[in-house]
């Protein structure tokens, strides 16, 4: 809550260290693995000085999200008592909220003359305000402008300058002792963004892939050895979602080609070499992928509901196509993330295009990444002729005419869906190929500024 109040000083005698021994950290032993959906595995290896029998340890710095749960100490000749996790932190606000009931000391200055006054007052309650009983009157703490400070007599031990869990241990022995602290946090992610810089004259394109982690855990974690899951393991996503079911958007085909990248289980591992701080409150960037000269198309797509006409033209989708193989590709498999895609203009300068974001990627897959629409290629899907042949059985005739402004020729992909069941092409103006079970396909050459129709008869049982 706020205090309405101008700048309170907190002010308390030195404190004397906790009889609780102090957990000491041995040299850099922090290790981070961090997946998708804001879940991360901290292990802390710190080397313990512990007297026998029964002692608390404090390990500060924790992240001020940690599932208590998940917090596993493991060390040779140990045995847990009791653990507590302190996230309750120093601040003015919780300093007046935990004095409620006790005496405290209010300091005004007279701005007129500079004399300091001193009173006792007791905290009654901090609701909105600050209520205070100093003698027989009751005042309310106001930011009035007037310079006022409020001296504590100490800090509640409750209270933490830092996120502190602190572990109840039983050695059997004194000394030192290796330990490894474990528990899962949320406030540490990381995505994937890839910038590709896209020539269409060349069909080329050159690709940079970026580890973007951010941390909103509450706590820097600093020379960390740090491991990039790409996957969602069960349970990680608390808020739910359909588990990865059904292809990731931009992948057309998935790959069926392996490489030397690290794996656990079913997840591919994304390991940086280096150790690095992650600060609180911080997005870094790292370095993973560098590709040049990838083979790539720009297309025009479009896809047609089931015998659907549209009274106006439609706008074909403006699509990059290209394909992560070995072999004229990007080589690698590729994290979820977004990809940004740039083109040069007529003086040489790259000019953003288009993003859109595609799923876990296996290596070997053909990707489709959809920019934005087109402004002068379009098409009419209208059904012109539909017509009973029996009982059960139905035959639709459907145009599609496309039309090209531009003052080049294309070549778009036109889809037509939901040929389902018994649904089957009688005649077509020009040959098409099967995508799927429910799709077919033309690719349609046309002309500069000008226009071409294709047609297609469809029989379908009902």
């Amino acid at each position: 809550m706020k205090i309405f109040v101008l700048p309170v000083i907190c002010v308390f005698p030195a404190m004397a260290l906790s009889a609780a021994a102090t957990a000491q950290s041995a040299p850099p032993g922090l290790a981070i693995t961090i997946y998708n959906d804001d879940l991360a595995l901290v292990q802390d290896s710190r080397r313990l000085d512990l007297p026998a029998g029964r002692s608390r340890q404090e390990f500060k710095d924790v992240s001020a999200r940690i599932r208590p749960e998940t917090v596993t100490l493991a060390a040779a000749g140990i045995g847990i008592v009791e653990q507590n996790f302190d996230y309750d932190l120093l601040s003015p606000d919780t300093m007046m909220e935990k004095a409620v009931g006790s005496d405290v000391t209010i300091v005004r200055i007279n701005p007129a003359t500079g004399v300091e006054t001193r009173e006792i007052a007791t905290v009654l309650a901090v609701n909105g305000g600050v209520v205070l009983k100093i003698g027989d009157r009751i005042e309310v703490l106001r930011d009035d402008g007037l310079p006022v400070r409020v001296i504590f007599a100490r800090v509640p031990e409750n209270l933490r300058a830092r996120p502190t869990l602190s572990v109840t241990v039983d050695a059997e022995r004194a000394g030192p002792h290796s330990a490894r602290l474990s528990y899962l946090t949320s406030g540490l992610g990381w995505k994937a963004d890839y910038v590709a810089l896209f020539d269409e004259t060349a069909g080329a394109m050159d690709m940079q892939g970026w580890i973007t982690l951010t941390n909103t855990s509450g706590t820097t974690f600093k020379a960390a050895q740090t491991l990039l899951v790409a996957g969602n393991p069960n349970g990680s996503n608390p808020n739910g979602n359909n588990g990865g079911r059904g292809a990731p958007r931009g992948l057309v085909a998935a790959g069926t080609q392996g490489n030397d990248r690290e794996q656990l289980g079913d997840y591919y591992l994304y390991p940086l070499q280096e150790r690095t701080t992650i600060a609180d409150r911080q997005t870094k960037q790292v370095s993973f992928l560098d590709a040049r000269g990838v083979q790539a198309r720009k297309a025009y797509e479009y896809r047609v509901g089931w015998l659907a006409t549209q009274t106006d033209p439609q706008s074909f989708a403006t699509v990059i196509k290209f394909r992560n193989a070995s072999a004229g590709g990007l080589g690698d498999q590729l994290p979820a993330g977004t990809v940004r895609v740039y083109a040069r203009d007529a003086r040489g300068q790259p000019q953003f295009i288009g993003e859109n974001q595609i799923g876990h990627t296996p290596m070997g897959s053909d990707l489709a990444i959809r920019t934005g629409e087109a402004f002068d290629v379009k098409v009419k899907p209208v059904a012109e002729v539909r017509e009973q042949m029996g009982k059960t059985r139905w035959r639709t005739t459907m145009s599609y005419t496309i039309t090209n402004a531009r003052a080049a020729p294309v070549t778009v992909d036109l889809a037509q869906t939901g040929l389902w069941g018994e649904s089957k092409i009688v005649t077509e103006s020009l040959i098409s190929r099967r995508v799927d079970a429910d799709t077919v396909e033309w690719r349609v050459p046309v002309p500069a500024n000008g226009e071409v129709k294709v047609t297609a008869t469809f029989e379908t049982k009902y």
